[in-house]
C-alpha cells in the first residue's frame, strides 16, 4: 500500500545545480530527488529507530511545474575565507556568478516508504512517518526552514497544495513545457543516512509539465535507483 504525501513551494528565486555546470552553476529546471528529500524532511524526519538508522525514508515520485520556467543571472558576492589570496589582501569580494530559476512554483509528490532490515518501533514507520508529515505540514511546523535550493533562496509559500481557482488564471500546470534532461541528479549520497558520496544520474523527461521520477528504494541499506525508467 503506498503511503503518498503531497507538499507545494514557491518563490522568488531558486537553484537545484546541474553538476555539469561546474563552477558557474546553472539550475535544473525542477527540484533535484534529493531536493525534494530535503524538503519533505524540513518538516518531518524519518522515523527513525533506537538504533539511529530511519525506518521509513520519503522519496519523491512527481514534479508538477505550476509557474512557468524562466532563468536569470545571479551573482553572488562571497568574502569567505576560500578568496584568493590577494582578494584577501585587498579584503574584495569573490563574484560567483550563476543562472538561477525565478517565479518559481511546484506541486511534488511522493511516498513513504519503508527501509528493509531496521526495526520498526511503530509497527507501520511509513504510515507513521507520513501521518507525521501531513499534521505538521497542516499546522505550519517544521524542523528547519524549507528552501528552493540554496538556502537564501526560502519560499513564499510552502504547505498543501493551493486551490488552483483561487489563485487565478496565471497559475495553472505549465502543460506547453517540454524537455529532456539527458543526467538528471538523484542522490548525491548512496545511503538513506551517512551514506558515502556516489551520486547517482539517469535521463529524464519532462512532458507537458510533469516529470514522473524513477522509483527509489532501499536494498541492503543503499539507494536503488531504477535504471529502466520509461519517461
Amino acid at each position: 500500500m503506498p503511503y503518498t504525501v503531497q507538499f507545494e513551494i514557491s518563490g522568488p528565486a531558486a537553484m537545484f545545480a546541474r553538476p555539469d555546470t561546474g563552477s558557474t552553476p546553472i539550475s535544473y529546471s525542477i527540484p533535484t530527488w534529493s531536493a525534494c528529500k530535503s524538503i519533505f524532511e524540513s518538516v518531518a524526519r524519518g522515523f527513525f529507530s533506537r538504533g539511529g538508522q530511519p525506518a521509513a525514508i520519503f522519496s519523491a515520485t512527481e514534479i508538477e511545474i505550476w509557474q512557468p520556467v524562466r532563468f536569470e543571472k545571479y551573482v553572488t558576492n562571497y568574502r569567505g575565507p576560500l578568496r584568493k589570496s590577494a582578494q584577501m589582501e585587498k579584503n574584495a569580494s569573490y563574484q560567483l556568478p550563476s543562472t538561477i530559476l525565478v517565479d518559481a512554483c511546484f506541486r511534488v509528490t511522493g511516498e513513504c516508504i519503508r527501509v528493509p532490515g531496521v526495526a520498526d518501533e511503530s509497527n507501520n514507520a511509513p504510515h507513521a512517518l507520513k501521518e507525521m508529515f501531513e499534521r505538521r505540514l497542516a499546522q505550519g511546523r517544521s524542523k528547519y526552514s524549507a528552501s528552493l535550493g540554496w538556502k537564501e533562496f526560502v519560499p513564499s509559500y510552502f504547505g498543501p497544495f493551493r486551490d488552483a481557482v483561487r489563485m487565478g488564471a496565471d497559475y495553472r500546470l505549465q502543460e506547453d513545457f517540454h524537455e529532456d534532461i539527458p543526467a538528471y541528479l538523484m542522490n548525491m549520497w548512496d545511503a538513506p543516512s551517512q551514506g558515502k558520496y556516489g551520486p547517482v544520474f539517469r535521463p529524464l523527461q519532462i512532458k507537458s509539465g510533469i516529470a514522473r521520477l524513477p522509483q527509489v528504494i532501499v536494498r541492503n541499506g543503499k539507494l536503488d535507483v531504477e535504471r529502466n525508467h520509461s519517461c
